[in-house]
C-alpha cells in the first residue's frame, strides 16, 4: 500500500517515467503459477474490534511512512541546491 500510495504521488508530479519495455520471454513464472484458485477465500462476517484497530494502526503507518518519505524528498531537493559546506 505504501509503495502505491507513494508511486501515486510521485506519478501525480511527473517524477515517474512510465516508459518500461519488458520481454516476457524471460520472465519465468514459479510452476504453482499455473493454477487458478478454485475457491474465493472466505469471506470475514463482521470483522473483530482487534482486526479494526489493525487496519487502523496499518493505515496510520502508512500514513506516517508516506510523510516521512515527502520530508526526506524535500529535504533532498533542498540539500541539492545549496552550495557545498566545508568544516
Amino acid at each position: 500500500m505504501l509503495l502505491r500510495r507513494i508511486q501515486a504521488e510521485a506519478d501525480a508530479a511527473g517524477e515517474i517515467d512510465w516508459d518500461v519495455s519488458v520481454d516476457s520471454t524471460s520472465v519465468r513464472a514459479h510452476h504453482h503459477a499455473a493454477g487458478a484458485r478454485h475457491a474465493p477465500p472466505p469471506a470475514i462476517k463482521g470483522g473483530s474490534a482487534q482486526a479494526v484497530r489493525a487496519a487502523r494502526v496499518w493505515a496510520e503507518l502508512i500514513d506516517r511512512l508516506a510523510e516521512v518519505v515527502r520530508e526526506v524528498r524535500r529535504s533532498a531537493g533542498r540539500a541539492a541546491g545549496s552550495p557545498p559546506r566545508s568544516t
